[in-house]
């Protein structure tokens, strides 16, 4: 029997003044991706990732304490909301919010749902930059948790947030853990990385025969006005191939039908797996200057 999973993920601007408190900032983003969740949910989708942090806007560029405040345990208040509607839909969910472990320890975490709205785990962001325009490493500490996967009802789920797609190695890990379909909330603006957008994605989706499901932000944010958010949220398969992609500036869930058989007859194939030479790659784990 064939398995197709109907996959979306969000993009959206996040609407906000920098003097309005942190709670009001906080409804008026989640205010935006809530008519888009209900679209998913009318429309079939049967797993639904938002976009990174996708409760607030990206305040890396800064470095002003008053954006902890926005951060929350997981599970807690924002993504338990979220799990309302991963009830009502039957639709698994990856919620993408800022984590407050405990007083001084704060993640880029995403708390996944499965669809009758039970709380499966999270996973916390691995690798964190830290240069001007991104001083992540001032606001998250690097994920503790590794590259764990979630069976929800639909199909085994992985998840990579945004500076983690530049690296081959988790994108791996996940696949070896047996995720089927990887999501991968980010927020990257126009610029340095955005040729290389439509390539590391479908590259990890070919080199390891899983679907990858990809969303950017729109819109501009200031104060700081880093760049503008260029959305093409796409969907791409275990070819390489992109199955549906978004606009670069309108807010949009994007959404496409996934053929999971199709991850095997892929990788009977490509015998990527099967060739592997892990007793070469010693290596890597070795630390360098």
């Amino acid at each position: 029997m064939p398995r197709t999973v109907h996959c979306g993920i969000t993009q959206a601007a996040t609407p906000f003044d920098p003097s309005w408190p942190v709670d009001k900032i906080r409804e008026a983003a989640i205010a935006v991706h809530e008519p888009l969740i209900e679209e998913a949910g009318r429309r079939g989708v049967q797993i639904l990732g938002l976009q990174e942090i996708f409760n607030g806007p990206y305040f890396c560029p800064s470095q002003d304490p008053h954006w902890y405040d926005i951060a929350e345990p997981v599970p807690g208040p924002t993504t338990e909301r979220m799990a309302t509607f991963a009830r009502k839909y039957q639709m698994a969910m990856v919620v993408p919010v800022y984590e407050r472990e405990q007083a001084g320890v704060y993640y880029n975490t995403a708390a996944v749902y499965d669809a009758d709205g039970s709380y499966l785990g999270k996973y916390r962001k691995n690798h964190i930059p830290h240069t001007s325009g991104f001083w992540e490493k001032y606001f998250f500490k690097p994920g503790n948790l590794g590259y764990p996967v979630f069976r929800t009802r639909y199909g085994v789920v992985g998840v990579y947030i945004c500076y983690d797609r530049h690296f081959p190695e988790g994108a791996r890990l996940l696949g070896l853990n047996g995720a089927e379909i990887v999501f991968n909330p980010s927020a990257t603006v126009a610029g340095l990385s955005q040729y290389l957008w439509k390539l590391e994605q479908p590259a990890h989706a070919v080199a390891n025969g899983y679907f990858m499901c990809c969303n950017n932000r729109v819109g501009t944010e200031a104060p700081w006005n880093i760049g503008r958010f260029y959305g093409s949220s796409y969907v791409v398969n275990p070819r390489g191939e992109l199955l549906a992609i978004g606009s670069e500036d309108r807010d949009e869930l994007v959404s496409a039908e996934c053929d999971l058989d199709q991850i095997e007859q892929v990788r009977r194939v490509w015998q990527f797996y099967r060739d592997r030479r892990p007793e070469t790659y010693g290596p890597m784990m070795e630390l360098v200057p």
